[in-house]
């Protein structure tokens, strides 16, 4: 009983000191810049700047659905699936929009890529393209998400951006800051592009 304690006890602080060095790495990624515009207790509205993406569409119409396969196309294609056999640094956070249409998934490229130099994917699934300026309110939580996660939250933006009176238009999406394998200190995020005019 006292080995199995003593064992226990060791992988308990394996697991903490790898969580460690984690949170440490995640906090070296480079993230998708942007500004502010607006804090509220309860939500953000921020602006953020055209962006170079790597994308992939899918028929999935759930979290579940496209997480697993859509990080794995993406990943392969920053891991140096592409014709320069280049591997790309990781960034955050992965933006979905999972919708009953078309869904997507996407990787936002290191700020020094852009559509001329970034390598041609290997994998016709995955395209590069710009995304435009845009404003969008945003709402955080936490924990592993899911698609239960992600119906509530967007629910909940909704209803304070009608209560502000806040007009929105598309789809909500989600914003994941961490992988799979991180337990703490995980940033999950609703967004949805909004009409805003700064003064």
């Amino acid at each position: 009983m006292k080995t199995l304690i003593i064992i226990l006890f060791v992988a308990l602080i394996v697991i903490v000191i790898f969580q460690s060095f984690m949170v440490m790495s995640i906090n070296k990624t480079e993230e998708q810049k942007y500004r502010v515009v607006l804090h509220d207790k309860d939500f953000e509205i921020r602006f953020y700047p055209a962006a170079t993406i790597a994308t992939i569409s899918s028929s999935a119409k759930t979290y579940k659905e496209i997480s697993g396969p859509g990080f794995r196309k993406l990943a392969g294609y920053i891991f140096g699936g592409n014709e320069a056999g280049k591997k790309i640094p990781m960034t955050s956070p992965v933006h979905m929009d999972i919708n009953d249409s078309a869904s997507t998934m996407s990787f936002v490229m290191p700020s020094s890529f852009n559509e001329e130099n970034l390598p041609k994917p290997n994998d016709s699934n995955v395209f590069i393209k710009k995304t435009i300026d845009e404003y969008v309110a945003v709402i955080r939580f936490s924990g592993f998400a899911s698609d239960k996660d992600l119906k509530l939250y967007s629910e909940k933006l909704q209803s304070i951006l009608k209560e502000k009176g806040i007009n929105s238009f598309g789809h909500y999406r989600f914003l994941g800051y961490n992988p799979p394998f991180q337990l703490i200190g995980r940033r999950n995020e609703i967004i949805v592009s909004v009409f805003w005019k700064e003064n």
